[in-house]
């Protein structure tokens, strides 16, 4: 795309470190480097005054009324909106809002879906999410999953995948020998079941002893969980290591032997794409988009959701092939290479021009 553009980018950002607000700080920067004039406009900015922090309704409020004063004022100066967008309450309060101002701003909005609950959260909300995105001038996700769960809801997408950044995802020496230290990349939330990951590691601990498990996130279950390796006598070789920035997160893969994603509904989880790209062979259940980035027992083992004796039974197949391991490292290495920027700008850049034309043209 030859023509620089004024972006409005809307999304939540760091901290607290996580998938989209690590994908909407990271596509910033790369937006900025091919000349892009971007301007950010958070989701998730800090309550104030602070004190609203501890009253659920009240804070919703004060964050809300600040960002559209926010939105109205940055949109109106642009060329173009793209607007990160999940599910439930995130949808409704923040990217719903986006798109309306940017169509009443006559500015051409994206709308990029993210979040493997969208079949649930669209099965609820279709007549809303189909009014909504009636403003919209395009609709893009990151993975075939999404792309056919929007057209059973008769709404097109196009796909633009994820991005990696190859220059902090990275390992040197991706074929040492396996060890056994595990690591798992998802915050404490139901939906990513870290309890079978831990009920995984301790059936492998039972064999190796000195096996050590990672759990690099945060959230609500983080008392339960702890409770559980406590109870499950694991207190000693499982590390809650929190939620890590970028760089502390591309050096906990660098340190890992295995990578852990024990989810039971998901999309296009970065902690997949960022293992591979590490050079750590993965083992994944087999729900939502995984399958569409990963093939088991070709760049990834895949199992069932909810059976933490089927991810041991995998984990411990690594341990012991070094053979299976190296190969899913090598062809994850390879699969990887088409979540870079210099794959995914051209697609995103194409739907840009495409965006600011279609606008044009109407206007």
């Amino acid at each position: 795309m030859n023509r620089k553009l004024h972006i409005v980018l809307v999304g939540p950002l760091p901290p607290p470190y996580g998938g989209m607000a690590n994908q909407t700080q990271q596509l910033a920067e790369l937006l900025r480097s091919e000349g892009q004039t971007v301007t950010l406009v958070p989701s998730n900015a800090a309550y104030r005054p602070h004190w609203v922090t501890g009253i659920p309704v009240l804070r919703a409020l004060f964050r809300l009324l600040p960002y559209l004063v926010v939105l109205w004022r940055e949109t109106g100066s642009c060329q173009l909106v793209h607007v990160m967008a999940n599910s439930g309450w995130s949808w409704h309060l923040f990217a719903a809002p986006a798109i309306w101002i940017a169509n009443l701003r006559k500015v051409p909005v994206i709308v990029n879906y993210r979040g493997g609950e969208a079949e649930s959260f669209l099965a609820a909300s279709a007549r809303s999410v189909h009014l909504t995105m009636s403003k919209a001038t395009a609709l893009i996700v990151p993975s075939g999953f999404l792309k056919a769960t929007f057209e059973r809801f008769e709404m097109p997408a196009a796909i633009v995948p994820n991005i990696v950044d190859l220059r902090r995802f990275r390992n040197p020496e991706p074929h040492r020998p396996i060890r056994r230290r595990l690591l798992v990349a998802r915050n404490l939330e139901p939906i990513y079941d870290n309890e079978s990951a831990i009920r995984a590691f301790a059936i492998v601990r039972q064999i190796h002893p000195d096996a050590a498990l990672t759990i690099a996130g945060s959230g609500p279950l983080a008392g339960a969980l702890q409770s559980l390796v406590d109870m499950l006598g694991l207190a000693d070789s499982v590390v809650f290591s929190g939620r890590l920035d970028r760089d502390a997160m591309a050096n906990a893969y660098r340190e890992a032997d295995i990578a852990l994603n024990p989810s039971l509904v998901d999309n296009m989880p970065n902690s997949v794409l960022e293992a591979l790209a590490s050079g750590v062979p993965v083992v994944s259940t087999n729900v939502g988009g995984v399958p569409y980035i990963v093939k088991d027992e070709e760049t990834a083992l895949l199992v069932p959701a909810r059976s933490p004796e089927a991810m041991a039974a995998a984990i411990l197949r690594l341990m012991d092939d070094p053979a299976l391991a190296r190969k899913l490292i090598d062809k994850g290495l390879t699969e990887v290479q088409a979540y870079t920027w210099p794959r995914v700008w051209p697609v995103l850049a194409a739907t840009y021009a495409k965006a600011s034309s279609h606008v044009a043209a109407v206007a």
